[in-house]
């Protein structure tokens, strides 16, 4: 699976709200999120617990850029998170975790993200998905699109993950 995604240093989250109400973007609610990533040979490995869902494990690779870029993810779900994470920390060692307050909005198969990042502080997220490789380009765009909505500056984009910066 793929995506196109940009993080960007984001203060007004209420605004932040705003404007994705203002495009049609419907709220799918606050999640509460526990990222723990573990030590791995490429890429990105990752537990996530969220409070009151299904947690996962995923897997994903992209390129340490700024901009828009294309993220490729593998998900899979845990019937049980605390024995995965045991196993994981045992085997490879926890490297970081990261926790976070989400406010979730969908937009068309854009998902726009408003975080709150625990010793971090508050970002904006866009994660265009791929289904179809021939659609990237015209995701890309509304990522684009989306990023001037949003008031995104250039100096605001952050190149890595949560995990990079904390």
């Amino acid at each position: 699976m793929q995506n196109i995604e940009i993080k960007a240093r984001y203060e007004d989250i209420e605004l932040g709200r705003e404007l994705a109400l203002a495009i049609g973007a419907r709220y799918q609610g606050e999640l509460h999120q526990t990222d723990t990533y573990f030590h791995a040979r490429t890429g990105r490995l990752k537990l996530r617990e969220i409070t009151g869902a299904q947690s996962h494990l995923i897997s994903y690779s992209r390129p340490h850029q700024a901009g828009p870029k294309t993220s490729f993810y593998r998900i899979y779900p845990l019937e049980d998170a605390g024995l995965m994470k045991q196993m994981l920390e045992e085997s490879l060692g926890i490297w970081r975790v990261v926790e976070k307050r989400r406010d979730l909005f969908l937009f068309d198969e854009i998902r726009i993200h408003l975080d709150r990042v625990q010793r971090l502080g508050n970002f904006l997220e866009l994660e265009g998905v791929v289904s179809d490789p021939r659609r990237a380009l015209e995701i890309r765009e509304k990522v684009n699109k989306l990023i001037c909505h949003f008031q995104i500056s250039t100096a605001d984009l952050i190149a890595g993950s949560y995990s990079d910066l904390n």
